[in-house]
């Protein structure tokens, strides 16, 4: 993937000097300096600098999202930031394409949407959009907005925010367990956001109602909401593209090492490629000093 807010691939390489020696690789990222988190801790943030780093992770996310791609694990310590303000998502550990069979064993908790904790086995992408509205909100407030003790303590205090759900939404639950929880629960009313966000403006409150809406299928895209007027400063349809969908033909390839190590060594054979002494083959470079403004993971 090449966008400016997801983060990229600079380079990788091996402190092996031959295919046969190999045993590590290592992953060269553009160096950011910091995460959003700890950014957080240390100041308050202005509406301008939240304005833009929200819709960064908007455009990200769109490009992601187009590729089938749900990042499941949005939280401020995987949004890198650096001195200029720019921001790049990162950790796809936990990533998976839309349509396959997910888990509710995702998404560091305050930061998880409610159809994950009810453990819904085919949710979308706006799962991510659910995270961004609380990452939002984070930022205006200086306060975690939902802030549980375990799983079903973190759905009460989104409850207390989205008021209670319909018959309609709890019907469509997949797990009757779930079901029975949900009709469980008192009668609560939706809060005023504008209430909760008393230093937002109207137009910040009114796109975090649209991202922070309890029914999945009515939640914002990612798409969408950067064409919301709280971007209106921002909002450039030619800087905002798609990536191409994810090619999954490799995911359920099974190999062990040793063959991946001979498909290298054919495909460098059969390319013609004379690797630099002393690195013996193709794709991977010889341990070197780190290039500036590089990070190694």
């Amino acid at each position: 993937m090449r966008h400016e807010n997801v983060i990229g691939l600079l380079d990788v390489f091996t402190p092996n000097e031959t295919l046969d020696d190999f045993t590590d690789f290592y992953l060269v990222m553009p160096f950011m300096g910091t995460d959003l988190g700890k950014l957080m801790k240390h100041e308050k943030l202005s509406e301008d600098r939240i304005q833009f780093l929200v819709y960064q992770m908007l455009k990200g996310l769109k490009y992601i999202h187009a590729a089938g791609i749900i990042h499941r694990d949005l939280k401020p310590g995987n949004l890198a930031v650096n001195e200029d303000c720019e921001l790049k998502i990162l950790d796809f550990g936990l990533a998976r394409q839309a349509d396959s069979e997910m888990t509710g064993y995702v998404v560091t908790r305050w930061y998880r949407a409610p159809e994950v904790i009810l453990n819904w086995m085919h949710y979308t992408q706006t799962v991510d959009i659910w995270s961004v509205g609380c990452i939002m909100a984070e930022m205006i407030t200086g306060e975690t907005l939902f802030k549980g003790s375990d799983h079903l303590d973190q759905l009460k205090e989104i409850m207390k925010v989205t008021g209670t759900p319909p018959a309609e939404f709890v019907q469509r639950l997949q797990s009757a367990e779930a079901q029975n929880y949900m009709n469980g629960l008192p009668e609560l009313e939706k809060k005023d956001f504008a209430a909760i966000l008393t230093n937002a403006s109207p137009l910040a409150v009114n796109l975090l109602e649209k991202m922070l809406v309890l029914d999945a299928e009515r939640r914002v895209t990612a798409a969408k909401a950067l064409t919301h007027p709280y971007f209106e400063s921002l909002h450039d349809t030619e800087d905002e593209p798609k990536a191409q969908k994810y090619d999954e033909s490799f995911d359920d390839v099974d190999r062990t090492l040793e063959e991946w190590k001979r498909e290298w060594g054919a495909l460098g054979r059969a390319c013609g490629w004379t690797p630099p002494a002393p690195c013996r083959w193709p794709g991977l470079r010889v341990l070197g000093p780190p290039h500036p403004g590089m990070q190694v993971r």
